[in-house]
Formats: structure tokens, sequence, C-alpha cells
């Protein structure tokens, strides 16, 4: 009995699969979490081969049955489906998703694993359905930019520049590889509407900040995150880095704070001079959590940091609106403030850990002015504790 589309959209497999024949040698295998697979059964030289048409989800009965027929006419011939898939795939070249996948192993290695996961996690949702199964020199310009559309019809902009920046990166890696020749991301410059960048919310105004300060002062909750709260305005490092921040990144006795490359955003080594009021406060949280991996553990596990939210959700007790102020606020908050009381730009930007597009000028920087920001970073912190005594510098 040939198949229809009703049976195929009833058949479900249960505990085992099941396979649902539509004749010479066509049938549709239904696995138990609902995949419908196609295969092709057939014999050369006396032995039983199997092919592979697709799921029926991509290639519908008709289309199926026509392959099928392809494939019969070339064992007529005395060819092989099988053989001549494979010559078919040499001559294309590997699919967009088997090199995207080579790409990803590679960044697996240099990449910590919250942004590997989420660089695969965009290629699986946004790239793969669509281009996975193209041979990536068959992939043009329009063929990536459909991709892209559909990202910005859902209003996601900055993922969809991610995206083209991440599959920009696959064909380069292509390139390099010898299975292709240009990059069809190099024509969609400007084809993206641009990201429209909203500062986080942040407290600037030095009686405002003092209130900030004499509420985080009289936070009281769970020691670590009490302790997060009133490091994170001392050093105004992004809050991923203070969170995830382990004891063997703190010298105390020199008063320093080494964030390894794969924790920084631009993937180098960050020093942050740690002040005389932040190290006294490491020092009163050492005993409590210095035999532990991390430096602010989780409340639930010792062997998890504190979470995304934890900073956050500490200054809406304080009273603090998510319109005010947030964790990621405290490095607008230091980069204002520092800037009005005259510091050099490229101190306060270094110490934010910003790009330096000049590579020369960068390197120079890091090597020679830590000096100075340890300086700056005493400077800030008593500024600090004067706004919390009603003090002005």
């Amino acid at each position: 009995m040939h198949l229809s589309d009703l049976s195929i959209r009833n058949a479900k497999a249960s505990g085992r699969p099941l396979k649902l024949f539509d004749g010479d040698g066509l049938y549709l295998l239904v696995k138990p979490n609902g995949a419908r697979l196609w295969r092709f059964k057939y014999r050369v030289a006396g032995r039983e081969k199997l092919l592979s048409f697709g799921s029926y989800r991509d290639v519908p009965l008709k289309t199926a049955r026509e392959l099928r027929e392809e494939a019969r006419k070339l064992l007529a011939a005395g060819g092989d489906p099988g053989v001549q898939r494979k010559v078919e795939l040499t001559i294309q070249g590997d699919t967009f998703e088997a090199v995207a996948r080579e790409w990803l192993e590679m960044q697996s290695k240099a990449n910590d694993a919250r942004t590997y996961i989420k660089k695969k996690g965009r290629f699986e949702v946004f790239a793969f359905p669509y281009l996975g199964k193209t041979p990536i020199n068959h992939i043009k310009a329009p063929d990536l930019l459909a991709v892209l559309r559909k990202i910005e019809v859902r209003g996601k902009h900055e993922t969809a520049h991610r995206v083209r920046a991440e599959c920009a990166a696959v064909f380069r890696f292509a390139i390099s590889t010898g299975r292709l020749e240009r990059d069809p991301s190099l024509s969609l410059r400007g084809a993206l509407a641009p990201v429209v960048v909203t500062n986080r919310p942040a407290i600037t105004d030095p009686a405002r900040i003092g209130e900030l300060m004499r509420a985080i002062d009289g936070y009281r909750g769970h020691l670590p995150t009490e302790a997060a709260l009133k490091l994170l305005p001392l050093t105004f490092v992004r809050p991923g880095e203070l969170r995830l921040s382990q004891w063997p990144e703190f010298d105390l006795k020199a008063s320093e704070w080494r964030i390894p490359a794969a924790r920084m955003k631009m993937r180098e080594q960050h020093i942050v001079p740690l002040s005389t009021q932040a190290v006294v406060l490491l020092r009163e949280l050492e005993p409590l959590t210095g035999s532990g991996k991390y430096v602010f553990p989780s409340i639930r596990a010792d062997d998890r940091a504190i979470s995304d939210n934890t900073l956050n959700a500490a200054l809406r007790r304080l009273g603090f609106t998510s319109d005010e102020m947030v964790s990621h606020g405290f490095r607008s908050m230091a980069s204002t403030c520092l800037n009005e009381k005259g510091w050099h730009p490229d101190l306060i930007e270094l110490q934010l850990a910003h790009a330096e597009r000049n590579e020369v000028r960068s390197a120079y920087n890091r090597a020679q002015r830590l000096a100075e920001r340890r300086t700056m970073m005493q400077a800030w912190a008593d500024y600090l504790d004067s706004l919390k005594n009603e003090y002005q510098w």
C-alpha cells in the first residue's frame, strides 16, 4: 500500500522506530522523537545499501518519489546512487553547517563556555535551518541577506549584526582552508539597519551617588553579595567579570587584580589596581570564601558564582529602580565623574578596558600607565567615601 500525506502525518512511533513503506525501496523512518526521515533501500552486486533523501519536513512525498525514480534509473544503467551522491557532494564542496561546526570547534578552545554556547546557539537557531545544507561555495550575498532579514523582522537588530559577523568569520575560515574564494558577507556592509545603542541607567549626580553609596553600605543580606555590591563601584569592572572572579586572580599584597583574557570582552588580560578600601573588603571576605573556587559564591552552591541578576536584584531591594541604576551603570558613573574631575581620558578608557584601535598605542598605554591608574583608582575610592559622608572633593 502506497503512502499518503495523511498517513504520514498520523504515523507515530512508540518505543522503537517505525518504517512506513511506499514501494520500490522507498520508506519513511518515523522515530520515537517525531522525526520523519526518507530512506531508499537498494542492492548493488547483491549487497544491500541505504540512501537518505532527507526529512519529510524538507522533502515532501512527491519529491521523495521523484528521487527514488532517479536512483532506480541510475541503478538500471549500472550506477550506484550512494557513490553518485558522494561525488556530487565532493564537487559541490562542504556544506555551510559542516564548515561552521569546524569553526565553532576552534572557538570552543578560544572562548569561555558561555560565549561559545551563545555563538553555537545563534548558528543553530538563525543560520543552520536556512543555510546549513547549502554548499558553502554556493552561498551568495542575497542568500545571507535573506537570513538576516528574518532576524531583523523579529526586532533583533543586534543579533542580526552578530550573525552576519559570525557567518563572515566562517567564510574567512573556509577561504583559509581552500573551500571558498570570496566572502559573500562583504557585499552586505551597510545593508542592515544600524543598532541603536542605549546607555544603561546610571546615577551620575554627586548627591545621588552619595545616597547610593550610603544605601550600599547599609545593605544586609548574603555576605558575598554584600561584598560584591560594595566592590563593584570601587572597581567599575563589568558585572560578569566581578561575579565570576576567583581568588588566584588577586594579589592583595600588591593591591592588584588580574582578570584573565578569557573572561574579558576584548580577550586581553586586564589589570585592576585595588584601592585600600577594595583590599580591606577582600581581606574581610577571604576567610569566608577563600577556600572555594569563586570569590562571590552563590547562596545555593559554593561551586557556582552568584547569578547574573544578583546585583541588580540587590539594587532593587535598596529601592533603586531599573530606570535609575543597574549593575553595569557603575561603569558609566565612574566614567562620567572621572572625566568631569579632569582625569585623562586615556586612563579612564584603559581602566574601563575599552578597545584601543591603535595597537602600538594600546601596548604602550598598558605597559606605561599602570602607576597613573593606581593613583586614579585610589582617588576614585576616596571620592566615593567623601560622597558617602556628604563631603565633596
